[in-house]
């Protein structure tokens, strides 16, 4: 069939389009707030002016990118209706109920406290602007929690059961603690957290390596450094365990996810394959390099199976995911950038350990200030890279194993579809050249050192000189 009068494909590429698309800004709105709120209890803590006008540069790069996750998710809110209608009929009691609370007990939360967070510091006391600040970081938190238990249940449904076409819930909190609710979500807010983390560090590297305000932004630097400690090596630990619970739930997605096209019985080994070149039409990879013994280690840690792996073809054709390249090639990316993280952070912890980030040896560290570079934008590679893991490895079921994809598109002409999908992709070019254009006006303007300092009663200090370390 000719791929644009396709209404199933169109509609999928639109909502892949607009998610996509979406899903970088809150990215590092969620992942941000926090770092808002630990800079700003360093403020509090220290009274060191340098905090506080951490908190104001980057407050300023929150503020761009929550207003456009604000702008580009109001599209999918209309998708469902415009191009997933039957869907929406099918399961909109449960979902329905779901995205409400994201958008009253989470977005409303960080919407409402937003514009105190970031107008509020000479006007309320230091105390209650934490607060804000937190709720600001809980509310965003929130919002990705409902975001991804309303998707972990299309990967995994639970807590009901499908009466004449419609999913009628019998227990509200099976379905939102399904299979793979938790450990999805701790995947992902961790993922968060460490894109935000390398993006702050990698702008911090840039300053340093240009030898702009170094003294300040080598504190950003390592506030990233030490809470990367923590957060990177905690979200590999945690995606082992939702590829366990792929294993489990979804064994379909995980023979995609490794090219396996043979079934491995339980009680015996098999490689784990690096490269390979699958061949859809003869249910083959046509070629391969493979670590031997490797399959059970990633799966179970020791080199034989515990339960059997079922490969590919133990489906037919229309009831198993045919994208089996970009499944294969994006997981391993994905997995990929874990790694280099953790070892670029461990790296750079040696270099801190033996002095080379003080003030005097940071600017001369000009490999590490590049590789952290490179690593900013990396985050969000990887981000993209899981979902297309979680959404095409899904198919050919919009919810796993009960309503197929094709059966919950809305019967509109592919014409029409095209139209909108055009539509959508010129608006999101838009908003993307706005984003970098003021994105970039932010970093070249560096931090404002001519805003005044909070007392504790909330009134302007009269400051009229900031410190020579916060200045430099």
């Amino acid at each position: 069939m000719n791929f644009l009068s396709d209404t199933v494909m169109l509609s999928r590429l639109q909502f892949a389009v607009t998610s996509i698309f979406h899903m970088f800004w809150p990215i590092l709105t969620i992942g941000m707030s926090w770092y808002l709120f630990v800079v700003e209890i360093l403020w509090l803590k220290t009274k060191n002016p340098t905090f506080y006008y951490h908190a104001r540069f980057w407050s300023k790069l929150y503020i761009l990118n929550f207003g456009l996750g604000v702008a580009s998710g109001v599209a999918i809110e209309f998708e469902f209706g415009a191009n997933w209608a039957p869907f929406s009929l099918a399961v909109g009691d449960f979902l329905g109920s779901i995205l409400g609370f994201e958008g009253t007990m989470a977005f409303m939360l960080e919407a409402a406290f937003l514009g105190i967070m970031i107008y509020g510091w000479n006007k309320i006391p230091p105390l209650m602007h934490l607060f804000a600040t937190l709720c600001v970081a809980v509310g965003a938190s929130l919002s990705s929690f409902w975001i991804i238990v309303a998707n972990s249940w299309m990967q995994t449904p639970a807590g009901g059961e499908m009466v004449n076409g419609k999913f009628l819930v019998h227990s509200y909190l099976e379905a939102i603690f399904n299979p793979a609710a938790l450990n999805s979500w701790f995947h992902m807010i961790l993922a968060i957290l460490e894109t935000a983390l390398f993006v702050i560090g990698g702008i911090s590297a840039w300053y340093i390596l240009k030898q702009r305000y170094q003294e300040f932004f080598s504190k950003s630097f390592k506030i990233a450094i030490a809470l990367a400690i923590l957060v990177t090596p905690l979200q590999i630990v945690i995606g082992h365990f939702s590829g366990e619970e792929v294993y489990h739930n979804q064994p379909s997605k995980l023979a995609a996810i490794e090219a396996l096209w043979d079934t491995v019985p339980a009680g015996e080994a098999a490689p784990w394959n690096v490269l390979v070149a699958p061949n859809d039409k003869e249910n083959k990879n046509n070629w391969s390099l493979s670590v031997p013994n490797g399959l059970g280690m990633v799966l179970e840690m020791k080199p034989t199976l515990s339960e059997p792996v079922l490969g590919l073809n133990e489906w037919k054709p229309e009831d198993r995911p045919h994208a089996v390249s970009l499944i294969f090639y994006t997981f391993r990316i994905m997995v990929g950038i874990a790694f280099f993280f953790l070892g670029l952070m461990g790296v750079s912890v040696v270099q801190w350990l033996r002095g080379k980030l003080s003030a005097e040896n940071i600017t001369k560290q000009t490999w590490l200030m590049r590789a952290w570079i490179l690593a900013a934008p990396l985050g969000y590679v990887a981000v993209e890279s899981g979902w297309m893991v979680r959404e095409v490895g899904r198919q050919p079921w919009i919810v796993y194993g009960q309503i197929r994809t094709a059966d919950a598109v809305s019967n509109v002409p592919a014409s029409n579809v095209l139209v909108s999908l055009l539509g959508y992709t010129s608006i999101y070019l838009l908003l993307f050249a706005c984003a970098l254009y003021f994105g970039r006006r932010i970093v070249l303007q560096g931090p404002n050192f001519g805003l005044p300092l909070p007392n504790q009663d909330g009134q302007h200090s009269d400051i009229g000189q900031i410190t020579e370390s916060v200045h430099n």
